[in-house]
Order: C-alpha cells, then structure tokens, then sequence
C-alpha cells in the first residue's frame, strides 16, 4: 500500500511539474512544442535508418550544413566529410544495397525545445545476425544531439555517438575489421 501513495505522489507531482512548465504558454504555443518535438524524434529515428539501409546521401542531409558529428577524437564537420566517413566506413557499397545483415534501434528519448534550437539525449543499440543467423547486439551507445530549425526544418546541428559497449577503442577495432561488412 505505501508503495502504491508512494507512486500516485511521484506521479502527480511529475504531472504538476509539466503543467507548471508550461503554464502560461497558449494551445499555439504547447502545440508547437509537441510538434517540434515530433520532428526531432523522426530525425533521430530516420538517422538510425538511413545509415543501416547506406543511404549516404539522406543521411548526410539530417546535418545542417555546418553540422558535426563526433565520436571521442573523430569529428567530422559539414555534410561533405560526414558523407566522406560513411564512404569511408562501408567502401563498395552497392547502388542496390538491401541491409538483411544489421539494424538499430533508438530509445529513452528525450526532447528539450528552446525556439528555434532543441537538444536531445538517446541510447541505441545495434544488433546483427551471428554466424548462425541469431540476432546479436554487438554496440551500445547515448547520443547527445543539439538540432536547429532552418528554414522551417529541424536540422542536426552536432550529434555525439558516445559509445559504452564495447568500449570506443573496441569498436575501432572490430570496425576496422569489417564487423559491419556482413561478411
């Protein structure tokens, strides 16, 4: 019983804590928000999508042009070296690649918007198939992401791939060896 007032008092306050957060914002205004954040949320998972199906292109153009991406000491800036990266990362990739071999999944999201700039915090996590075709996580890591509107649209201003397991040093290594490859 004291576990279940315990919960009901977490949550209530939870709620009023929202409420106040956005006391004296209009409908416009709160719909606005929830729209904004929506569109961040597609961003992130259209990222995870288009990088496992090798779209360079799309993926590229998440970033608004003077975008970063970073991982520990690697940092690519601007659409032109991100793209360079995934060229680099997954060399001879067909025109007609179908992805059977890995996928991504994104979760714990979480959305602040300030206007017309927005930060982000996710987890992701990748799996592929082993050897004997079971499914297997082989990376886990948190994205910290700032975005921007341009133009009307939300843009990845930075993100950065934080990855936890196997440690960055790891995964270089297992990248480096084809891990991705399917091979």
């Amino acid at each position: 019983m004291l576990f279940r007032t315990t919960l009901a008092a977490a949550l209530l306050l939870t709620s009023a804590a929202a409420v106040s957060q956005h006391q004296g914002a209009t409908v416009e205004e709160r719909l606005q928000r929830l729209e904004d954040e929506s569109a961040i949320r597609r961003i992130i998972e259209d990222y995870t999508v288009l990088l496992t199906s090798r779209d360079f292109d799309g993926y590229a153009e998440l970033f608004a042009e003077e975008g970063t991406w970073r991982n520990g000491d690697l940092v690519k800036r601007g659409r032109a070296e991100i793209k360079e990266m995934l060229l680099t990362m997954f060399p001879d990739t067909p025109a007609d690649f179908v992805n059977d071999h890995n996928y991504m999944l994104v979760s714990n999201i979480r959305v602040d918007v300030h206007g017309d700039t927005a930060s982000a915090h996710s987890r992701q996590l990748t799996i592929q198939r082993d050897k004997d075709g079971n499914p297997k996580p082989i990376l886990s890591g948190v994205y910290e992401d700032e975005f921007v509107r341009r133009n009307g649209q939300w843009k990845f201003l930075s993100r950065n791939d934080i990855t936890l397991i196997p440690t960055r040093e790891q995964w270089g290594k297992l990248m480096a060896e084809g891990i991705l490859s399917g091979e």
